[in-house]
Protein backbone atom coordinates (compact mmCIF):
# COMPACT_ATOMS: atom_id res chain seq x y z
CA UNK A 1 0.00 0.00 0.00
CA UNK A 2 1.55 3.38 -1.17
CA UNK A 3 1.15 5.02 2.53
CA UNK A 4 2.59 8.44 2.04
CA UNK A 5 2.86 10.28 5.61
CA UNK A 6 2.94 13.96 5.91
CA UNK A 7 2.93 16.40 9.16
CA UNK A 8 0.29 18.51 10.10
CA UNK A 9 1.37 20.91 12.96
CA UNK A 10 2.86 18.03 14.80
CA UNK A 11 0.47 15.40 13.82
CA UNK A 12 1.46 12.81 11.73
CA UNK A 13 -0.59 11.67 8.57
CA UNK A 14 -0.77 8.60 6.86
CA UNK A 15 -2.24 9.59 3.52
CA UNK A 16 -2.60 7.42 0.24
CA UNK A 17 -0.38 8.55 -2.94
CA UNK A 18 -1.42 7.53 -6.25
CA UNK A 19 1.09 8.04 -9.10
CA UNK A 20 -0.17 8.23 -12.65
CA UNK A 21 2.21 6.53 -15.63
CA UNK A 22 4.90 8.23 -16.97
CA UNK A 23 7.85 10.69 -15.40
CA UNK A 24 7.09 13.89 -16.08
CA UNK A 25 4.94 16.92 -13.93
CA UNK A 26 1.18 16.19 -13.64
CA UNK A 27 -1.59 17.98 -12.36
CA UNK A 28 -2.41 17.01 -7.80
CA UNK A 29 -5.46 15.97 -6.50
CA UNK A 30 -6.25 15.89 -2.69
CA UNK A 31 -9.09 13.17 -2.18
CA UNK A 32 -10.63 13.83 1.26
CA UNK A 33 -12.72 11.21 2.83
CA UNK A 34 -16.11 11.21 4.30
CA UNK A 35 -16.34 11.04 8.30
CA UNK A 36 -14.67 7.29 8.76
CA UNK A 37 -11.44 8.25 7.63
CA UNK A 38 -9.42 7.66 4.51
CA UNK A 39 -10.43 4.13 3.56
CA UNK A 40 -10.46 1.83 0.85
CA UNK A 41 -13.22 3.80 -0.96
CA UNK A 42 -11.01 7.44 -1.05
CA UNK A 43 -7.99 4.76 -2.11
CA UNK A 44 -10.04 3.70 -4.95
CA UNK A 45 -10.74 7.12 -6.08
CA UNK A 46 -6.83 8.20 -5.79
CA UNK A 47 -6.43 5.08 -8.13
CA UNK A 48 -9.01 6.49 -10.78
CA UNK A 49 -7.33 9.95 -10.97
CA UNK A 50 -3.73 8.10 -10.87
CA UNK A 51 -4.83 6.38 -14.06
CA UNK A 52 -6.78 10.18 -15.74
CA UNK A 53 -3.14 10.99 -15.59
CA UNK A 54 -3.38 12.89 -12.37
CA UNK A 55 -1.41 12.94 -8.33
CA UNK A 56 -3.76 11.61 -6.30
CA UNK A 57 -3.12 12.00 -2.39
CA UNK A 58 -5.71 10.76 -0.28
CA UNK A 59 -6.27 13.03 3.20
CA UNK A 60 -6.01 11.41 6.94
CA UNK A 61 -7.35 14.58 8.41
CA UNK A 62 -7.86 12.89 11.50
CA UNK A 63 -4.53 12.29 12.27
CA UNK A 64 -2.13 8.93 12.94
CA UNK A 65 -4.27 6.78 10.20
CA UNK A 66 -7.39 7.08 12.50
CA UNK A 67 -10.25 5.15 10.59
CA UNK A 68 -13.34 4.37 12.47
CA UNK A 69 -15.15 1.19 12.14
CA UNK A 70 -18.77 1.95 13.38
CA UNK A 71 -20.93 4.73 12.83
CA UNK A 72 -21.06 6.14 16.25
CA UNK A 73 -17.31 6.12 16.05
CA UNK A 74 -16.75 7.86 13.21
CA UNK A 75 -19.74 10.55 14.16
CA UNK A 76 -17.37 11.27 17.70
CA UNK A 77 -14.39 11.84 15.28
CA UNK A 78 -16.53 13.99 13.06
CA UNK A 79 -18.15 15.89 16.08
CA UNK A 80 -14.13 16.64 17.45
CA UNK A 81 -12.96 17.92 14.57
CA UNK A 82 -16.20 19.86 13.68
CA UNK A 83 -16.10 21.97 17.18
CA UNK A 84 -12.23 22.72 16.30
CA UNK A 85 -12.84 24.00 12.50
CA UNK A 86 -9.33 25.93 12.66
CA UNK A 87 -7.73 22.17 13.49
CA UNK A 88 -9.20 21.26 10.35
CA UNK A 89 -8.24 23.65 8.15
CA UNK A 90 -4.52 23.19 9.44
CA UNK A 91 -4.73 19.76 8.40
CA UNK A 92 -6.66 20.41 5.13
CA UNK A 93 -3.49 23.15 4.33
CA UNK A 94 -0.80 20.52 5.56
CA UNK A 95 -2.15 17.94 3.16
CA UNK A 96 -2.30 20.84 0.27
CA UNK A 97 1.22 21.16 1.26
CA UNK A 98 2.39 18.04 1.12
CA UNK A 99 0.81 17.27 -2.29
CA UNK A 100 2.70 20.11 -3.60
CA UNK A 101 5.68 18.81 -2.43
CA UNK A 102 5.73 15.79 -4.19
CA UNK A 103 8.33 15.63 -6.77
CA UNK A 104 5.88 15.29 -9.77
CA UNK A 105 3.19 17.58 -8.87
CA UNK A 106 3.07 20.71 -10.70
CA UNK A 107 2.23 22.91 -7.82
CA UNK A 108 1.02 25.64 -9.77
CA UNK A 109 -2.22 23.31 -11.13
CA UNK A 110 -3.42 21.26 -7.95
CA UNK A 111 -7.35 20.51 -6.88
CA UNK A 112 -9.18 19.10 -3.98
CA UNK A 113 -12.14 16.81 -3.99
CA UNK A 114 -14.12 15.84 -1.38
CA UNK A 115 -17.05 13.37 0.06
CA UNK A 116 -19.61 13.73 3.23
CA UNK A 117 -17.68 15.83 5.70
CA UNK A 118 -14.60 15.59 2.98
CA UNK A 119 -16.71 17.99 0.99
CA UNK A 120 -16.96 20.09 4.27
CA UNK A 121 -12.74 19.72 4.65
CA UNK A 122 -12.54 21.11 0.93
CA UNK A 123 -14.78 24.39 1.41
CA UNK A 124 -12.60 25.04 4.60
CA UNK A 125 -9.65 24.95 2.70
CA UNK A 126 -10.76 27.55 0.49
CA UNK A 127 -12.33 29.36 2.90
CA UNK A 128 -9.17 29.97 4.05
CA UNK A 129 -7.37 31.48 1.29
CA UNK A 130 -5.40 28.33 0.30
CA UNK A 131 -3.90 28.84 -3.32
CA UNK A 132 -5.33 25.83 -5.26
CA UNK A 133 -7.33 25.67 -8.74
CA UNK A 134 -10.62 24.04 -8.25
CA UNK A 135 -12.13 22.27 -5.53
CA UNK A 136 -15.22 19.52 -5.27
CA UNK A 137 -17.25 18.83 -3.44
CA UNK A 138 -20.01 15.45 -3.42
CA UNK A 139 -22.87 15.57 -0.86
CA UNK A 140 -20.77 17.74 1.27
CA UNK A 141 -22.08 19.55 4.91
CA UNK A 142 -22.25 23.77 4.16
CA UNK A 143 -21.94 25.38 7.27
CA UNK A 144 -19.46 27.95 7.71
CA UNK A 145 -16.73 28.24 10.22
CA UNK A 146 -17.36 30.78 13.18
CA UNK A 147 -14.18 32.39 11.91
CA UNK A 148 -16.04 33.15 8.63
CA UNK A 149 -14.69 32.83 4.89
CA UNK A 150 -11.39 34.61 3.34
CA UNK A 151 -11.56 35.11 -0.65
CA UNK A 152 -11.75 32.51 -2.00
CA UNK A 153 -9.13 31.30 -4.76
CA UNK A 154 -10.18 28.16 -6.60
CA UNK A 155 -13.08 27.61 -8.53
CA UNK A 156 -15.83 25.70 -6.63
CA UNK A 157 -18.11 22.75 -7.88
CA UNK A 158 -20.84 21.62 -5.21
CA UNK A 159 -22.38 18.65 -6.35
CA UNK A 160 -25.70 17.83 -4.21
CA UNK A 161 -28.86 15.59 -3.50
CA UNK A 162 -31.56 18.03 -3.49
CA UNK A 163 -33.64 15.78 -0.57
CA UNK A 164 -29.98 15.80 1.29
CA UNK A 165 -31.36 15.59 5.46
CA UNK A 166 -27.89 16.85 6.10
CA UNK A 167 -28.29 20.56 3.63
CA UNK A 168 -32.21 21.06 3.33
CA UNK A 169 -32.59 23.76 0.62
CA UNK A 170 -32.13 26.41 2.93
CA UNK A 171 -28.19 25.62 3.84
CA UNK A 172 -27.87 25.28 0.43
CA UNK A 173 -29.43 28.90 -0.68
CA UNK A 174 -27.06 29.93 2.33
CA UNK A 175 -24.06 28.34 0.96
CA UNK A 176 -24.50 29.68 -2.09
CA UNK A 177 -24.85 33.48 -0.83
CA UNK A 178 -21.45 32.93 0.92
CA UNK A 179 -20.17 31.57 -2.28
CA UNK A 180 -21.38 34.41 -4.38
CA UNK A 181 -20.01 37.02 -1.83
CA UNK A 182 -16.34 35.38 -1.72
CA UNK A 183 -15.82 33.35 -4.71
CA UNK A 184 -15.40 34.09 -8.37
CA UNK A 185 -16.02 31.07 -9.67
CA UNK A 186 -18.70 28.36 -8.24
CA UNK A 187 -21.66 26.52 -9.53
CA UNK A 188 -23.79 24.12 -7.79
CA UNK A 189 -25.30 20.41 -9.55
CA UNK A 190 -28.31 19.72 -7.80
CA UNK A 191 -29.27 16.07 -8.22
CA UNK A 192 -33.25 16.11 -7.56
CA UNK A 193 -34.69 12.87 -5.74
CA UNK A 194 -31.74 12.41 -4.08
CA UNK A 195 -30.15 12.30 -0.27
CA UNK A 196 -26.58 12.02 1.08
CA UNK A 197 -23.79 9.95 0.35
CA UNK A 198 -25.06 9.71 -3.29
CA UNK A 199 -21.51 8.20 -4.60
CA UNK A 200 -21.52 5.36 -1.82
CA UNK A 201 -23.06 2.35 -2.66
CA UNK A 202 -23.65 1.00 0.52
CA UNK A 203 -25.13 4.07 2.26
CA UNK A 204 -28.44 2.41 3.66
CA UNK A 205 -29.35 4.95 6.53
CA UNK A 206 -32.26 7.40 6.00
CA UNK A 207 -32.07 10.17 3.70
CA UNK A 208 -28.73 8.30 2.12
CA UNK A 209 -28.81 6.23 -0.69
CA UNK A 210 -26.61 5.39 -3.59
CA UNK A 211 -27.93 6.86 -6.74
CA UNK A 212 -26.45 5.99 -10.04
CA UNK A 213 -26.94 8.67 -12.04
CA UNK A 214 -25.89 11.35 -9.54
CA UNK A 215 -22.53 9.76 -8.76
CA UNK A 216 -22.18 9.36 -12.30
CA UNK A 217 -22.94 12.57 -13.61
CA UNK A 218 -21.33 14.38 -10.63
CA UNK A 219 -17.67 12.59 -11.47
CA UNK A 220 -18.08 13.81 -15.22
CA UNK A 221 -18.89 16.96 -13.74
CA UNK A 222 -15.83 16.63 -11.78
CA UNK A 223 -13.46 16.03 -14.34
CA UNK A 224 -14.62 18.61 -16.27
CA UNK A 225 -13.64 21.11 -13.93
CA UNK A 226 -10.58 19.44 -13.83
CA UNK A 227 -9.66 19.86 -17.39
CA UNK A 228 -10.48 23.48 -17.34
CA UNK A 229 -8.53 24.80 -14.41
CA UNK A 230 -5.80 22.15 -14.34
CA UNK A 231 -5.08 21.54 -17.88
CA UNK A 232 -2.99 19.00 -19.59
Amino acid sequence: MPEHIYDADGTPCHGYLALPGGDGPAAGVLVTPAFSGLSDSERATCDRLAALGYVALGVDYYGHGTLATTREEAGALMAKLQADRATLATRMTAALAALAAIPRVDAGRMAAMGYCFGGKAVLDLARSGADFRAGVSMHGVYDAPPSGSRKMAPALLICHGWEDPLCPPDATVALAQELTEHCDDWQILAHGHTGHAFTNPGANAPGMAYAEAADRRSWDAMLSLFAETLGA
